[in-house]
């Protein structure tokens, strides 16, 4: 969910041309700069993220909100491996027969709800939330 929350507030706060710093990131979700740039380099080395180094640097979204789905953010953080850390060996055979094949039979069906959302309709529930994205800078055509 840390992931999903990068890309939206990426794609909620960076304007025209414009990149969004990762300690503004980390501030607004309540994180720690450290603790979100794994997630970051996973989700730029997937293109979803495209990153700009220096002082203007910062992170925007490496593709339209509406090609990015929320299956694939899961997916470039997690390796393509959903579980977070390897399972230690199961105590019991209800966990091995009952609870294992329930939980993965609930990942499975949220994968399959992730892949079917885009970052672009979770724009549009913060815009229904009533949440206005900054200004974004006006173009300049001055030559």
């Amino acid at each position: 969910m840390t992931a999903v929350s990068i890309v939206l507030d990426v794609a909620f706060h960076a304007g025209r041309g414009s990149t969004v710093p990762a300690g503004d990131i980390a501030d607004r979700l309540g994180e720690a700069r450290r603790g979100i740039e794994p997630v970051l380099q996973a989700l730029s080395r997937a293109g979803i993220l495209g990153s700009t180094r220096g002082p203007k640097g910062g992170y925007r979204l490496g593709r339209a909100a509406r090609d990015i789905t929320l299956a694939e953010v899961v997916a470039a953080a997690t390796g393509g491996d959903t579980a977070a850390e390897p399972a230690p060996p199961p105590p019991s055979p209800l966990q091995v027969r009952v609870m294992m094949p329930l939980w993965e039979e609930l990942e499975a069906g949220l994968l399959e709800a992730l892949s079917g959302r885009t970052v672009a309709e979770l724009l549009r529930r913060a815009a229904l939330a009533g949440l206005q994205r900054p200004t974004p800078e006006a173009l300049n055509f001055a030559i």
